[in-house]
């Protein structure tokens, strides 16, 4: 049989195949070929239903409005800009042992930082940030906002070389943690008070000039790189 013949008897072959059933592809199925069963995947299973029906219910966001200062001066059209921020502090229990320290300008000693007055609410009206530096290191930060007339305090939070960004209308409050990490925490105005909407924590890498030692990580330290090492939305 010459070539041409042989090529044209398996092209017979394969139509007299595909009339039957079809002609199996190379590396396919043959007739009659069975196949293999598709393996189901698992799925998600959860294990408190209740807290999938509402994520939304975490602890601690349930909290009452804060109350209004009891004996905070009156406020009147020119808001908190107009306002003595130390008596302020003073209707303050958490701030009244610092209202009356010596101002201060600059790092280094302890005392009153320079008072700040900034919109952290969206509603045009400038809020009274004040923050006041202790001979133990740490630093005490608060913010107060009016609500129907009345001061009330909106912020209060404590950390070690603490630095404040304003972002838009958030705060970036920066502190060194206790195992020597920078903790950068923002906080966004939720319709009563300031809270948390994002917590990293960022672990320095060695560098020139910021040389650590394998066991310690060092507090953090300006002009040297850090690491992310913690996000919590």
């Amino acid at each position: 049989m010459t070539p041409s013949s042989r090529r044209f008897t398996a092209a017979l072959l394969c139509a007299c195949a595909l009339a039957a059933g079809g002609c199996a592809a190379p590396g396919g199925l043959g007739p009659g070929a069975r196949v293999s069963p598709v393996s189901v995947q698992p799925r998600p299973e959860s294990l408190w239903p209740a807290w999938v029906e509402a994520p939304g219910a975490a602890v601690g966001r349930r909290e009452a409005p804060p109350t209004p200062l009891k004996d905070a001066p009156e406020v009147g059209p020119q808001g908190l800009a107009a306002v003595d921020p130390a008596e302020v502090m003073r209707a303050d229990p958490r701030m009244r042992p610092y209202a009356d320290k010596g101002r201060i300008t600059g790092p280094g000693r302890a005392g009153l930082r320079p008072a700040v007055h900034r919109d952290l609410t969206g509603d045009g009206k400038p809020e009274l940030i004040v923050a006041a530096d202790i001979a133990t290191g740490r630093t005490v930060l608060a913010v107060y906002s009016v609500v129907r007339g009345k001061v009330v305090a909106v912020l209060h939070t404590v950390g070690r070389q603490m630095a404040v960004e304003a972002v838009g209308t958030d705060l970036l409050v920066r502190t060194a943690s206790d195992d020597g990490a920078e903790q950068a925490v923002r906080y966004h105005w939720d319709g009563d008070r300031m809270t948390v909407v994002n917590d990293e924590k960022r672990f320095l890498k060695p560098g020139p000039g910021c040389e650590t030692d394998t066991d310690v990580r060092p507090a953090p330290t300006p002009g040297c790189p850090a690491e992310k090492g913690r996000s919590a939305p």
